[in-house]
């Protein structure tokens, strides 16, 4: 269920536009998917900007090239990585909606 998730929240997604820059745009095209364009990481780095802090984005980043990093947080225990867990889920809602 995990990895679907975090997978499914890149997969779903379409161009946005913009030039890549930031931790979770550059691990979007170093990721090597086959959906993954400038266009798609520029828009998933955005919605990266306005739900997550600088380093939630690092975090989030570190997903795309270990998706079990994903499932480890969305199954913890912990209070701050359920915190964390809850604005990704937002940060994955958000880049779902803007880059369609």
């Amino acid at each position: 269920m995990g990895k679907y998730f975090v997978l499914s929240t890149f997969i779903f997604m379409t161009a946005c536009g913009g030039r890549v820059t930031g931790d979770v745009g550059k691990a979007c095209m170093k990721a090597d998917r086959s959906a993954a364009s400038s266009q798609l990481c520029s828009c998933v780095q955005s919605a990266a900007n306005q739900t997550l802090s600088g380093s939630e984005q690092r975090r989030a980043a570190t997903f795309f090239e270990n998706p079990q990093m994903a499932q480890d947080a969305r199954q913890s225990d912990a209070r701050s990585t359920e915190a964390f867990w809850t604005r990704y889920k937002r940060f994955s809602a958000t880049a779902t909606q803007m880059c369609r």
